[in-house]
């Protein structure tokens, strides 16, 4: 346990789910301006606190202010700003128009309701970000939340702690801090819906808990996303968006670019236009430069190195230095990979060593992805839209980003989720009220047109079979109609124009 993060206890977090539940069930977090006035307050919490939230991010991971800020407090920012914006819209029900005939004088709607107690467990990489972006998709969709900040970035959590009671409602939302023993025991309740974010075997843990309650999740994972380079793109522009996408974070981020393939007669051109990204931004010893995050824990320092040290191919083209003490390790690039490599290639590496690996053709390359499991974002670079066609027809992943790295997951208009072992249903924006909201199907029928309506009742015959099949199965001829719908009106205004021509003459 971190000095400066107190753990909830057992008891404590019994309180705390049983609160949430049964102020739910008052409807209070059902009111779109009370919703509104909780979004806003969240806004409040990070934008008042800012400075605090920097400090706290550089001390988990001597993360950079400006990935702080585009990584963690911008999101979090422009989604309280989003819903604010767009609640009244995306709370208002839907008006459905009917199929059956038989149904054609009715009330159909689709109603957005709350799903109700929700669990949110943040991830450490980005503390900021993955606790509170979910959680505002949560307060705006009207439900109460249990949020569980990861320990493993105890200032993040512990100031988040501090600041929660102060902005928001204190029986609505509720902070639980620990480790596998508290999560353990919050995972044991029934919640509405589990939103997780953090590692496949973790995921696994929390889909078996929900399905002891039925619970639906969402489950935003990893896996090892790979960057295909293309034999005509510009190398030091794609080693530069490529250096972005790695050393992010120090590649503590689950859309890190997890290995490359390049065309093999590109290797070693690739090798030295990635050393000049990386001396350009960092200088000859990255260990010095104020623009370069941290690894969070000495145990993942341990993990990463040993995974450099135990690798089955490849040399290091440059970098691989460390410091355990610091947890510093240096942008590393690793050439010649094989695809086998069981070290390299098995586990997401999750910090800053990219290994690379040759392919002769595209269909090789592609045939290399799809031996791993769908990833959670591919990465393309090619200015030939046939060749980016052809690898997002013959592969599978959660996204893609095409020329750049990242920024699919920073634009909060496009749905961000993994698919099978990557992850399970999405976010960001209006997604995020879809995910945390149930769709309620409603229908309002009159208490009328009895006589019509009795065609459905006992005794059935076969006169009231056909009437049954003409309102409940739609004519063929109809969507023949429907389909040559535009012809038929060309023909008649042919026809009606040739009519005014005879009439006149």
């Amino acid at each position: 346990m971190s000095s400066v993060l107190t753990y909830t206890s057992n008891d404590s977090i019994e309180d705390s789910y049983h609160l949430v539940r049964r102020i739910f069930s008052t409807g209070k977090t059902r009111s779109l301006k009370f919703r509104k006035t909780q979004i806003q307050r969240l806004y409040d919490l990070v934008k008042d606190n800012e400075e605090r939230f920097y400090e706290a991010l550089a001390k988990d991971m001597n993360k950079p202010r400006m990935e702080a800020l585009s990584g963690d407090i911008a999101p979090c920012l422009e989604e309280c700003l989003f819903f604010l914006d767009n609640l009244d819209k995306l709370a208002k029900d839907d008006k459905v128009k009917p199929r059956m005939q038989m149904n054609a004088m009715d009330h159909l709607v689709i109603r957005k309701e709350p799903l109700g107690a929700v669990l949110i467990l943040g991830c450490w990489n980005y503390p900021v970000q993955l606790a509170l972006v979910p959680l505002a998709g949560a307060i705006a969709a009207g439900n109460t939340v249990i949020l569980k900040p990861s320990e493993i970035s105890p200032n993040t959590a512990a100031l988040i702690t501090e600041l929660f009671p102060k902005y928001l409602d204190n029986h609505c939302y509720r902070i639980v801090n620990g480790a596998v023993e508290e999560t353990t025991a919050l995972l044991k309740y029934h919640f509405d819906h589990i939103f997780y974010t953090g590692s496949p075997m973790v995921g696994k843990i929390v889909m078996k808990a929900a399905a002891e309650h039925l619970t639906g999740v969402t489950l935003e994972l990893g896996g090892k996303s790979p960057a295909i380079v293309l034999p005509d793109a510009d190398l030091q522009v794609v080693a530069n968006r490529i250096g972005f996408g790695k050393f992010y974070n120090c590649g503590q981020i689950c859309i890190a670019v997890d290995y490359v393939l390049v065309p093999e007669d590109k290797m070693d051109a690739f090798a030295d236009a990635f050393r000049k990204t990386v001396t350009k931004w960092f200088g000859e010893d990255p260990k010095q430069s104020p623009h370069y995050a941290r690894m969070v824990s000495q145990r993942h320092v341990d993990r990463v190195v040993g995974m450099l040290e135990n690798r089955q191919s490849g040399a290091i083209a440059f970098g691989g230095e460390h410091d355990r003490e610091e947890r510093y390790i240096a942008p590393t690039l690793v050439t010649d990979v094989k695809f086998k490599d069981q070290v390299l290639m098995g586990d997401e590496i999750f910090g800053p060593i990219l290994p690379v690996i040759p392919y002769s053709n595209l269909d090789d390359a592609i045939h290399m992805v799809n031996q791993n499991l769908p990833p959670l974002v591919l990465y393309a670079f090619t200015n030939k839209k046939k060749l980016a066609q052809k690898i997002l027809d013959n592969t599978q992943s959660g996204g893609v980003c095409i020329n750049d790295c990242l920024m699919h997951q920073a634009e909060y208009a496009l749905p961000f989720g993994g698919i099978g072992n990557s992850g399970v249903g999405n976010y960001h924006g209006e997604r995020s009220y879809r995910t945390f909201t149930h769709e309620r199907s409603v229908m309002a029928k009159k208490l009328n047109m009895e006589s019509v309506i009795a065609v459905r009742y006992p005794p059935y015959s076969d006169k009231r079979t056909n009437m049954m099949r003409m309102l409940m199965v739609t004519s063929p001829l109809s969507l023949k109609f429907k389909a040559y719908k535009g012809a038929f009106k060309k023909l008649a205004l042919v026809i009606a124009l040739a009519v005014i021509y005879y009439k006149r003459r």
